[in-house]
């Protein structure tokens, strides 16, 4: 079985082909903030429910990310869409763009509603209806055995980036095999510095140490510039990534 860097690689691969071929139609879930960004409280102008219950409405299993997932969506976040709520108003009119997004973050379905009322919890509510109108008439709809099939190919086992890595027996091959060395412990701090796609990490000299992107999975990162990723374990913070054809592993605290 090939490394787990490699595993992660290739099951984004397959990942991005099967997502690319769904329509919105074909996914059980859509699952709903219990916060949008835009709003300062909880389901603030019950934006929230309303959304989750108007995609009810076009048979998808709706879910508040504050619910607790049913266990094939635990294993596979991307069997899910998630929905968003941006507000574009206006001084005259309140104005929301709904979107549906995969889990790579690509959007599937996109559309705004207006309203005119000032009182803010009967604009933003009509502004959802009026964006939901556009998807009336989008509603659920299986996967055919073909796309089933195709789908079940790439089997979900939980790993420790927090993420879905593919699966596969391969034949063993000496020739291919590697010894992966287990991360040794370390003190080494490094600091987080902002960057417009991510964070760059410095130690005390101070030096970049890596420089690291944002993923759509949470406590994920990309290494730039190198062949690796950068996730938590537990309290520590764990890079793995390729140097002279070797996987390195090394662990750090780092303070955000």
């Amino acid at each position: 079985m090939k490394n787990k860097i490699v595993f992660v690689i290739l099951v984004l691969i397959s990942l991005i082909t099967v997502a690319q071929e769904k329509k919105v139609s074909n996914f059980t879930y859509i699952i709903v903030p219990t916060k949008f960004d835009f709003l300062k409280e909880v389901d603030q102008y019950q934006t929230s429910s309303l959304t989750k219950f108007l995609l009810k409405k076009n048979d998808f299993t709706a879910l508040l990310d504050s619910e607790d997932f049913p266990e094939d969506l635990k294993n596979n976040r991307c069997k899910a869409l998630t929905a968003s709520l941006t507000d574009a108003s206006s001084f005259l009119k309140i104005k929301l763009k709904l979107e549906l997004k995969d889990c790579f973050g690509k959007v599937l379905f996109a559309s705004e509603g207006e309203s005119k009322k000032k009182e803010f919890k009967k604009g933003y509510q009509e502004a959802i209806r009026n964006a939901h109108k556009l998807m009336e008439d989008i509603t659920y709809t299986p996967l055919s055995k073909k796309e089933q099939i195709k789908e079940t190919k790439i089997k979900w086992i939980d790993t420790p980036v927090n993420t879905v890595i593919k699966k596969e027996v391969l034949q063993e091959d000496l020739s291919l095999k590697k010894v992966v060395k287990k991360p040794e412990p370390t003190d080494v701090v490094l600091y987080a510095q902002p960057k417009k796609s991510g964070f760059q990490l410095i130690n005390l000299k101070p030096e970049v140490v890596f420089i690291i992107l944002h993923t759509n999975i949470k406590d994920v990162y990309v290494i730039k510039d190198k062949n690796g990723l950068l996730y938590k374990k537990e309290t520590k913070w764990v890079a793995e990534y390729y140097e002279n054809d070797q996987l390195v592993m090394k662990q750090f605290e780092i303070k955000f």
